[in-house]
């Protein structure tokens, strides 16, 4: 078993690649920390650890993290209070370690700004692919370089900017990425495996990833959030982004029943 360290964990002993991500790892378990820590390095990137809420904050206004990897459940300062003090900071990416079966946590994970989770016991290589997808995403010469509006809402995809009726918004890595995909295909219905497919980048996860981000978002730019004009549900289908609001009485449109 790898000895467990102390307070604010040293970072790996090697010398950082150039130009490489740097990934802070915050788990009191010393035996998953070390194996994830391990396949991260591995992959290329330059990992810190910490064991506890209080080191984690301390390491990350040290060395600002590309990402963090999160463990839910920690002494001191639990997962969700970490993430929602790192998001104070700046937007920072956060994938979240939950344990399996625990979906009401899950939920508040994504509820607070967590960009994804993974459950307990997982495959380290599906977290290093998972945590490639979210940086990939990150990343702004990856992005098309078509500034979106529509309805009030712009979203600058190079410089991961948006704003409502010009004031800036502030979103997390997810929220952003399906704003931008929303305002691309107005007047389009798209089911929730469908948008997590286009805006997540994988062909499996929990829908109910998909369903609390429209939820956020829908905060955040809808006038009402309660009665959504712009974020549609389009029931036995998911979610369709429309611009001009609901369909009046009368309207053909309107047989495709909206509600929020």
């Amino acid at each position: 078993m790898p000895q467990e360290a102390t307070g604010t964990e040293k970072a790996s002993a090697a010398p950082p690649p150039a130009g490489a991500d740097r990934i802070l790892v915050v788990d009191d378990d010393p035996t998953v920390a070390e194996v994830v820590a391990g396949y991260l390095e591995r992959a290329g990137y330059v990992v810190d650890r910490a064991a506890d809420g209080p080191a984690a904050l301390a390491r990350a206004a040290a060395h600002r993290p590309d990402l963090v990897v999160l463990d839910l459940m920690l002494p001191g300062i639990d997962g969700l209070e970490v993430c929602a003090r790192l998001r104070e900071r700046g937007p920072v990416p956060v994938i979240m370690l939950t344990a399996r079966g625990d979906e009401d946590d899950r939920i508040l994970g994504l509820e607070v700004g967590a960009d994804d989770y993974v459950t307990k016991p997982f495959s380290p290589r599906e977290l290093i692919l998972r945590v490639g997808s979210v940086l990939r995403r990150t990343r702004p010469g990856n992005a098309p370089a078509r500034r979106l509006a529509a309805a009030g809402l712009t979203a600058d995809p190079a410089s991961r900017r948006a704003t409502k009726d010009g004031t800036e918004l502030s979103l997390t890595l997810r929220e952003f990425d399906l704003l931008a995909f929303f305002l691309a295909h107005p007047g389009h219905a798209y089911g929730r495996e469908d948008l997590m497919r286009e805006v997540w980048g994988w062909d499996f996860g929990d829908l109910s990833t998909v369903t609390v981000h429209v939820r956020r978002l829908r905060g955040k730019i809808e006038t009402d959030p309660a009665r959504p004009r712009l974020i549609q549900t389009v029931w036995g289908v998911g979610y369709r982004f429309d611009p001009a609001g609901p369909p009046a009485p009368g309207d053909d449109r309107a047989a495709a029943r909206t509600d929020g």
